[in-house]
């Protein structure tokens, strides 16, 4: 069987990268940019210089890969790119560079979701076997899916109001750390104890998350701490609170994995590097029996590898896209899985 080659972009957020992946499972070249620097002086994203940071490294992303790369574009099958969700000027750069690729180059495009991206990055040197339980934990998400096959997706839950990744660089914020919240709140956490009372986010037995109430709660007891003149623990205040975001990811987890008895579990999304988490659920796993998979750091935040990841399934389902393709900042999974049954 010949090998498939997915040249994929990836510009949904602050870094711009491109990768080189063969039958979705093999990175045969990546290149990463990252704006993080910065960013990091405006304590977060900033959408508008986002994208004209995005329109300025493109090229040289793209130059960079080729460098590296032993490969050609004329070696490629298909021009793969993320469309949504995402920041929508950052998106746009993106996919009309990819339609550019797929012009000149005359190879077909593939529209490919974000969230499904940090899906697939768990197939990247891995191979996946269904049925599987999903946990998707990022900035924008939290998600717990089953998987019955690659683009067989069943929602068994979400947030209803803020998503997990957006909560801990809230909190970090608040607690004076610097951009990025999350990996600062997991470093900082290691040197605490749980010593803080913070609510439970949700006293329930759906699959539903919400974060939002244990976000105030945080902010308001450093905001009155402040103002009776104590001292904030800082240490002790982001293990309490990751030890109160952890415990209930894994308590849902828990109720789905009894509930399925499924044996495949894998963790997505850029909270999917905290190690705590990730031990945690690990630990879960093996309780119960269940294979669980986690990507390598380096493809748990964005990147074009995992973008290529994904595309192979539609690669080979022949779902292709026109050059009236255009980016949706909007798309969870609910609405993405609608559209493609459609």
């Amino acid at each position: 069987m010949k090998d498939t080659i997915i040249f994929a972009i990836e510009t949904s957020c602050d870094e711009t990268s491109m990768a080189f992946v063969k039958n979705g499972n093999e990175v045969l070249g990546m290149t990463v940019l990252s704006q993080m620097d910065t960013h990091a002086n405006f304590g977060g994203v900033v959408p508008e210089i986002a994208s004209r940071m995005h329109t300025e490294n493109i090229t040289m992303v793209f130059e960079d890969i080729l460098t590296q790369s032993d490969l050609k574009m004329t070696d490629v099958d298909a021009i793969a790119v993320t469309y949504a969700p995402g920041l929508l000027g950052s998106l746009l750069v993106g996919v009309e560079f990819a339609k550019v690729l797929s012009l000149v180059y005359n190879k077909p495009l593939i529209a490919v979701n974000h969230t499904m991206g940090h899906i697939f990055a768990n197939q990247i040197n891995n191979e996946l076997k269904y049925p599987l339980l999903s946990l998707i934990v990022s900035g924008g998400h939290t998600d717990l899916v089953l998987m019955k096959g690659s683009y067989d997706i069943e929602i068994l839950g979400s947030t209803i109001d803020d998503a997990a990744g957006e909560v801990y660089d809230k909190v970090a914020r608040v607690l004076g750390l610097p951009y990025p919240g999350g990996p600062n709140i997991d470093k900082l956490a290691k040197e605490g104890a749980n010593t803080y009372s913070l609510p439970t986010p949700m006293k329930d037995n759906t699959y539903q998350f919400s974060f939002s109430g244990l976000k105030s709660a945080v902010i308001n007891l450093v905001h009155n701490e402040e103002q009776r003149g104590n001292k904030i623990r800082k240490n002790d205040l982001a293990c309490s609170f990751q030890e109160a975001v952890i415990d209930e990811l894994k308590r849902k987890v828990e109720l789905a994995l009894k509930n399925t008895g499924v044996k495949e579990m894998i963790l997505a999304g850029g909270v999917s590097a905290n190690v705590k988490l990730r031990e945690t659920l690990k630990d879960l796993c093996e309780e119960y029996q269940v294979n669980f998979h986690v990507p390598s750091f380096k493809y748990c935040t964005d990147n074009a590898a995992m973008i290529g990841a994904a595309a192979y399934s539609l690669y080979q389902k022949k779902i292709f896209s026109g050059f009236d393709l255009t980016a949706e900042s909007s798309m969870d999974i609910k609405k993405y899985m609608e559209q493609m049954k459609n």
